[in-house]
C-alpha cells in the first residue's frame, strides 16, 4: 500500500502554481523492531500518561502542550492556540531564491521527502517549475510547516518529480570549534600522504548502495531465528584495535594486504534484493507462509455452462 502524504498543499513559483503532495522518500518500518516485556510473565509494559504529582492516569483529551517557564510554571498553548499560527508556509511552498548544491553545507541536511503534483491538475506548472530547476542547474530553496513546525526545503529535479530534503536552521548545527580545537596540529609527511594516496586507489569505487548490507540487522535476524530453532547462542569474539607503533609500517602493511584482499576476492554476483527483510525470518511453526500457501492452492476449475 503505497505511503500517505506527510503534507498537501501548493507549490508556488512567483505566479505559477500547483497543487502538491509531500511523501517521505525513506523508511525503516523493514527494521527488526523489539518491544519491552515483563520477564517474569512474558507480557508486554504498556505506558500510562499519569499526572506526576497524584499518580492517577489522565486522558488524551485533558493533556495541553505547555512551555516551562520555571521549576513548576508552565504556559499552556492549546491546540487550536498552535494552529491559529498561521504561517503561509502551511499551506504553500514558496520558492524564495535559488543556489547552487555545492553551496548546501551537508550539516544542514536532515531527511529527504518525495514532492508530486496532487491530483490531475496542475501537471504542466509542475513540469515547468521542475524543468527550470533542471536547466538552471540550481536548487530551490523554499520553506513548508511539517508537525507544526517550520523547515527550509531545498527542491532537486528528481526523474520525473522533485526530491524535497529538509534543512536545518543556523541555531541547530553545533559549531565545530568545540569539537575540534583539542585536535593536535600534525604535519604529514609526503612519504605518507603518498603511501596513504595509494590505499585509497587501491580501494577507489563507485557509490552503489546495493553492494552493501546491513550486517547488524542480518545478525540481528539470525539471533531470532537461532533462538526460535532452540540452538544455543553462544558469544563470537569482538574485533580489538591494535596500537599503531609504527605509522610508516602500517601504511606499507595496508598497501600489501588491500592488494591481496582484492587479487583473492571473487568476483561478486549481484544480490537480489529481498522485498522485505522481515521475510528472511524463520516462519512460526505450524504456519505456512502466505506465499508457501498460494503455490499450494489449487486453482479453480471453469465451471460448465448449462445447456
Amino acid at each position: 500500500m503505497a505511503p500517505r502524504a506527510n503534507w498537501k498543499g501548493f507549490l508556488r513559483l512567483s505566479l505559477v502554481t500547483c497543487p502538491v503532495a509531500l511523501y517521505p522518500a525513506t523508511s525503516e518500518s523493514e527494521k527488526v523492531s523489539f518491544n519491552q516485556l515483563n520477564r517474569k510473565t512474558g507480557h508486554r509494559i504498556k505506558y500510562a500518561k499519569v499526572d506526576a504529582d497524584t499518580g492517577e492516569e489522565v486522558e488524551n483529551e485533558d493533556i495541553v502542550k505547555g512551555y516551562k517557564v520555571d521549576t513548576d510554571t508552565y504556559i499552556e498553548v492549546t491546540k487550536e492556540e498552535l494552529e491559529n499560527v498561521a504561517l503561509e508556509s502551511t499551506r504553500t511552498i514558496e520558492i524564495e531564491e535559488f543556489v547552487d548544491r555545492s553551496e548546501i553545507d551537508p550539516r544542514y541536511l536532515i531527511r529527504p521527502y518525495y514532492l508530486v503534483p496532487d491530483g490531475k491538475v496542475g501537471h504542466n506548472a509542475f513540469a515547468v517549475i521542475r524543468e527550470t530547476i533542471r536547466e538552471m542547474n540550481k536548487v530551490a530553496i523554499g520553506r513548508v510547516v511539517l508537525t507544526n513546525r517550520e523547515h527550509i526545503i531545498a527542491l532537486d529535479p528528481l526523474d520525473k518529480g522533485l526530491m524535497g530534503t529538509l534543512l536545518r536552521y543556523p541555531y541547530e548545527v553545533r559549531s565545530e570549534k568545540e569539537y575540534f580545537d583539542d585536535i593536535q596540529d600534525v604535519k604529514v609527511t609526503k612519504d605518507m600522504l603518498d603511501l596513504a594516496k595509494h590505499i585509497v586507489n587501491q580501494k577507489a569505487g563507485h557509490f552503489e548502495p546495493d553492494k552493501f548490507e546491513d550486517q547488524y540487522e542480518t545478525a540481528l535476524i539470525d539471533l531470532i531465528n537461532q533462538k526460535r530453532a532452540g540452538k544455543p547462542i553462544t558469544a563470537k569474539e569482538r574485533p580489538r584495535g591494535e596500537n599503531v607503533v609504527d605509522l610508516m609500517d602500517a601504511l606499507r602493511k595496508s598497501i600489501g594486504g588491500a592488494q591481496a584482499s582484492r587479487d583473492s576476492k571473487p568476483a561478486k554476483k549481484p544480490r537480489k534484493v529481498a522485498s522485505s527483510q522481515k521475510e528472511m525470518l524463520m516462519p512460526i511453526a505450524g504456519k505456512k507462509s502466505a506465499k508457501e500457501a498460494a503455490a499450494k492452492k489449487p486453482s479453480a476449475k471453469p465451471q460448465r455452462k448449462s445447456a
